[in-house]
């Protein structure tokens, strides 16, 4: 099946049960969302704890319309030559010597200053051309033929002046190169913008966006999410280690643990033969959970209890 029809044929359930088929377990509000951005041609934004599988919807997305991935990742200080376009100044410098080199025969037969400026410049003309730039993620999803998925990845951790560079690609899948004009999209891309919430999103990239918040899931998410990354894991061990990492989210800690870190955690017991949880594993395993040393001594501290808790909830 082609692309289009790919697209064409998408409904919110075949998007759920397509994504479950790529691995990526999710509920029907996250393949509503998916269906209505791609249906409607808008950028999603998609914000939650990190951790929570915002990067991995979007590599499921592009797997299942059947294209390629476009990423850029932001941190502040990123700008327009790092993330639109660049000049590729040493294809210039060459040009500038040939044109120099060339520059008796260009002026040959010309009358006068006029003439000779006239041709200098149709000449200068050529070194602001498509073939002298360089295209980074945006000008490249732009440029794709058959479309593709662009992920601007952490867009909180950019500064706000690169937002407001955004905003025209965002609202008209375009952008403006001083020197060339405006450059339109080949092929609407399907953008996601993700979030850890770090700092407020500007009202103005907001109303651009379809908006989707991803929390932690639930137990019973949680677990079929456990059972499709992590098939070999016995089921009484998948109940108790998303039990007790749902009782981790429970405590007061610098970072809870993220599904992905639920998921090398269950790798982990399983590399190890475990068939259930005891106080030895967990405290031998802990560091996989949590990152910062002051939740795992608060967890040390309280594992008994957090055990106990854990048995309660089966």
């Amino acid at each position: 099946m082609s692309q289009a029809s790919i697209i064409e044929n998408l409904t919110p359930e075949s998007i759920q049960s397509g994504f479950a088929s790529l691995g990526y377990i999710c509920d029907e509000s996250i393949a509503m969302a998916i269906y209505l951005a791609v249906k409607l041609n808008k950028p999603i934004l998609v914000e939650g704890p990190p951790g929570v599988g915002k990067t991995e919807l979007a590599k499921a997305t592009a797997s299942l319309v059947d294209q390629s991935l476009i990423r850029l990742q932001c941190y502040e200080g990123l700008d327009e030559s790092k993330a639109l376009y660049e000049w590729k100044y040493g294809k210039q410098l060459l040009y500038t010597q040939v044109l120099k080199d060339k520059l008796g025969d260009l002026l040959k037969g010309a009358h006068g200053l006029s003439e000779s400026v006239e041709r200098l410049h149709e000449f200068g003309d050529i070194f602001y051309s498509e073939d002298f730039l360089e295209p980074r993620p945006l000008l490249q999803a732009l440029k794709e033929p058959n479309g593709t998925v662009l992920l601007i990845d952490e867009i909180d951790k950019s500064d706000h002046e690169f937002e407001s560079f955004l905003l025209e690609m965002l609202s008209d899948y375009q952008i403006s190169v001083p020197e060339i004009g405006t450059i339109k999209a080949n092929s609407t891309p399907i953008v996601f913008l993700t979030s850890n919430n770090t700092r407020e999103l500007s009202d103005a990239l907001k109303r651009r966006c379809l908006h989707l918040y991803i929390p932690f899931p639930d137990i019973k998410l949680e677990r079929k999410i456990i059972q499709s990354r992590v098939p070999e894991a016995p089921a009484d061990l998948r109940e108790q280690l998303v039990n007790f990492v749902h009782t981790l989210r429970d405590m007061d800690l610098k970072k809870h643990p993220a599904i992905s870190e639920t998921i090398d955690w269950a790798r982990a017991l399983v590399l190890l033969h475990a068939n259930s949880l005891d106080a030895a594993l967990v405290k031998n395993t802990l560091n996989l959970l949590l990152k910062h040393e002051e939740d795992i001594s608060q967890v040390k501290q309280e594992l008994t209890a957090v055990l106990n808790k854990n048995k309660a909830k089966r």
